[in-house]
């Protein structure tokens, strides 16, 4: 019996084997395989939605800052000219007292624009937190071999993405 010129038994046997493991993996292996495929397919999908709604919202989040913008100048330009009609009735005061008001106006809707945009940052930065935390948890979780390792490496990365 030379495996170079094998005989009919082994050929019969060996196809055989051959036709039960690819029964096998046909029937339970392949089904896997292209489920955790498609399932990480449409996890990749939603992390793009997902990006392109953050894009959205931050393209939203500065035409609000621009409409803000304009709209403190307009009300700055109102302003002015209310301080300007005042002055021709009322001297001095009523111009520095404008242009106080003029002055607070703007500084408290800078402070709205920066507290919207801060927050809406804080926002996407905890979205993309989770997102990378995911992630990683999943890329990590067959490379650490215990449980303190994986708990010391979530810990560092909760703190880093903190820090941003």
């Amino acid at each position: 019996m030379s495996l170079i010129t094998p005989d009919f038994g082994l050929l019969f046997w060996m196809t055989l084997i051959f036709a039960i493991v690819l029964f096998i993996l046909a029937k339970f292996g392949f089904p896997m395989v292209t489920g955790m495929v498609d399932k990480r397919s449409e996890r990749i999908n939603e992390s793009l939605r997902l990006a392109k709604e953050a894009e959205v919202r931050i393209a939203e989040i500065s035409q609000e800052q621009k409409r803000l913008i304009e709209d403190a100048t307009k009300e700055q330009a109102r302003i002015l000219k209310e301080a300007t009609d005042e002055r021709a009735k009322i001297i001095a005061q009523a111009k520095a007292d404008a242009s106080a008001e003029a002055a607070n106006l703007i500084a408290k809707a800078r402070t709205e624009i920066e507290a919207e945009k801060e927050s809406a940052l804080r926002d996407i930065r905890r979205q993309v937190a989770m997102l990378s935390i995911d992630v990683a948890e999943k890329v990590i979780r067959k490379d650490l071999a215990s449980d303190n390792e994986s708990l010391a490496l979530v810990d560092k990365m909760v703190e880093e993405m903190s820090k941003l």
